[in-house]
């Protein structure tokens, strides 16, 4: 068993831009494990319809 471990795990989650308004998309997060329990988040992303990756800072969380 390893002691650290990186994970990746994509989810559906509802956004909110102020161009497009809400959208549904695909979220992608890298996170990094000890012993099986999630500790940090490297990094979140998007992938746009076009096939480019953005970061997910540039859009909020829908609620």
């Amino acid at each position: 068993m390893k002691i650290l471990k990186v994970k990746r795990q994509t989810v559906y989650e509802k956004r909110h831009s102020l161009k497009m308004g809400e959208l549904t998309t695909r979220v992608t997060y890298i996170k990094r494990y000890l012993l099986g329990l999630p500790i940090q988040t490297l990094h979140r992303y998007r992938q746009t319809y076009y096939g480019e990756v953005k970061d997910c800072n540039d859009c909020l969380l829908f609620i």
